[in-house]
């Protein structure tokens, strides 16, 4: 047996010769760990035999595999820290060209390992805000045994984990302004429960919690039928079904009038708030929408310039119908307007316009609402550059592709004194690094804050957290020209009915956590030194080159050495002196 400790950065890929890789690549028998308190600390474990399949756990239950007489070998964790522990098997996931690839982790209490092949564990340590600072030792054990032999142990590795008395803020008052859509329609398909029921808001609990532990700021709210038309999956030969649909159902009564139910929205916000999730409410589906009318994605409603999509029970026919005229979609705006200031949500809600490509319909679509429902605000996410000198009245918040926010700085700097609002940017398809595709280095998504701090912005969104193709953990590539494997998710849909966190989500939150020990950095004067880290991790000279057009390799402009990193934490926060 071959078995070892890794980084927490550590991307395992099953390919051609990886087996002669993986063993030049040696993996260490001690770790020297660290963390604040609210904080934690991972790494990886790697077994594997070059000479037999075997089954491996991580539980005390009996075990024998199914099909007979199968090595086992078991795995155990202790450790002195006053921490909780946890220890996952990480699952590979086929990239777009076939390779699996170390990404989601799993629920699963043992998996089957062929020989030749490397199996990762994650294994984390959480310290809670009460841990006493300190340093403590720990070892994780792996025993082996077939069938009714008794356990002999095969390995034992260890490491050491320095607690500091730092403390990092709770995840809902990170600083660090993160916006990962929701699409939740999806994720009750994926559980196959009807949209909205009481089942689906049992999985929408789960899934929020995932996305407060990373500090999310924003909760999504979809308000008519198809923003995105689909995403366009009609132009693929197997397409998924990524439709997304209203939270909000309206009916139209016997006298003529228009009625809106917003208990499911109401119900959404509320489990929201309940995981820290409590800065913005953005509403999808009153501007920008996106169409193909050759596909039969396009307006109904004559005059107005979107291709807004009210989907309506009219009880005097008793059937379903969308509306049509624009004086039918002025009310029910007016109708959202009107329940957002009831609720007293006015200050949060942004009016989410994804990607405006032509600027007169958008600037159409703008004054109308802005006519129709005036104590409504505005967020944009824009991805050319010429959108951030249009200086639009309305807009409080602007989300810049990062090749935007790179080549258009000191405008965006400009424009973000000028605002009430905040600016960050975003990632999608596009650029090919920094990303979080299953084919990024790891270190990327770890990257990403820092880019943030660096640019001086207030934080980073992505459109993805669940946006899955129809069998994502049997087949996650999905449109590998437009969208590489990885680009529509951050989580998987755990068959417990919670999700799985990737390694993807593991790094961009460590990244996270990054940035808010830098805000205490600041916040204690030593910002001097923080710079000192941050020159040896972004090595762009100017914003500029993070530009694709720059021409620079991903190893010119940030580094890949997670050390480099770690040494933020070798600046000690200063402790208050006790009374």
């Amino acid at each position: 047996m071959n078995i070892g400790l890794k980084s927490m950065f550590y991307k395992y890929k099953r390919s051609v010769n990886w087996w002669d890789q993986g063993q030049k690549d040696a993996a260490v028998k001690h770790l020297d760990l660290r963390c604040c308190r609210r904080d934690s600390a991972a790494f990886q474990a790697v077994v594997s035999s070059d000479e037999e399949d075997f089954l491996a756990t991580a539980g005390r239950d009996a075990l024998l595999w199914k099909g007979g007489p199968l090595k086992i070998i078991r795995c155990e964790l202790d450790t002195d820290a006053p921490v909780r522990t946890e220890i996952r098997w990480v699952g590979l996931i086929g990239d777009d060209n076939g390779t699996p690839t170390a990404d989601a982790l799993l629920d699963d209490v043992h998996v089957f390992v062929a020989k030749r092949s490397i199996q990762p564990v994650w294994v984390e340590l959480h310290a809670s805000e009460s841990a006493a600072p300190g340093r403590y030792s720990g070892r994780i054990r792996f025993y082996a045994h077939t069938m009714f032999e008794d356990e002999v142990l095969v390995e034992t590795l260890s490491f050491t984990l320095a607690i500091s008395e730092a403390s990092l803020p709770e995840p809902s008052d990170y600083s660090f302004y993160l916006d990962l859509w929701q699409h939740n329609c999806n994720i009750a398909r994926k559980y196959e429960v009807p949209y909205w029921s009481d089942a689906h808001f049992d999985l929408l609990d789960r899934y929020l919690h995932s996305l407060g532990q990373l500090g999310q700021k924003a909760l999504t709210l979809i308000v008519s039928e198809e923003p995105w038309s689909g995403q366009s999956s009609f132009i693929d030969a197997e397409p998924s079904d990524l439709n997304e649909y209203s939270i909000v159902p309206v009916r139209k009564s016997m006298d003529g009038q228009f009625h809106c139910d917003f208990s499911a929205m109401d119900r959404y916000v509320a489990l929201g708030e309940s995981h820290g999730i409590a800065r913005e409410i953005e509403i999808f589906g009153l501007i920008n929408i996106w169409t193909n009318v050759h596909a039969g994605y396009g307006g109904l409603m004559e005059g107005h310039p979107d291709a807004v999509r009210i989907r309506y029970f009219d009880e005097a026919e008793g059937c379903f119908r969308f509306m049509r005229k624009t004086q039918e979609f002025a009310e029910y705006v007016s109708m959202l307007e009107a329940h957002f200031s009831e609720m007293g949500w006015t200050q949060r809600v942004r009016i989410v316009a994804d990607e405006p490509e032509s600027m007169d319909v958008f600037r159409q679509s703008l004054d109308f609402l802005r006519t129709t429902a005036p104590s409504l605000r505005y967020k944009a996410a824009i991805n050319h550059t010429s959108f951030i000198s249009e200086n639009i009245e309305g807009i409080e918040d602007y989300v810049p592709a990062l090749n935007c926010a790179a080549e258009e700085h000191e405008k965006l700097l400009k424009l973000k004194r000028d605002l009430n609002g905040t600016v960050a940017y975003y990632v999608c398809c596009s650029p090919e690094k920094p990303n979080t595709f299953l084919s990024s280095p790891a270190i990327e998504a770890r990257v990403i804050p820092w880019l943030a701090e660096g640019l001086q912005l207030d934080g980073f969104l992505r459109w993805n957290y669940t946006v899955w193709p129809d069998d994502p953990l049997r087949k996650l590539s999905y449109r590998p020209t437009i969208w590489k494997a990885g680009d529509t998710n951050f989580v998987y849909p755990g068959k417990l009915g919670a999700p799985l966190l990737s390694l993807r989500y593991k790094w961009l939150q460590r990244g996270i956590r990054d940035y808010e020990y830098m805000q205490l950095l600041k916040r204690s004067g030593l910002q001097a030194e923080l710079d000192g880290v941050l020159e040896g991790v972004l090595l762009f000279r100017s914003p500029q080159e993070l530009s694709p057009a720059s021409g620079l390799k991903a190893e010119q402009l940030y580094s890949f050495n997670p050390e480099h990193y770690d040494r933020l934490y070798e600046i000690g926060v200063p402790q208050p002196a006790s009374s």
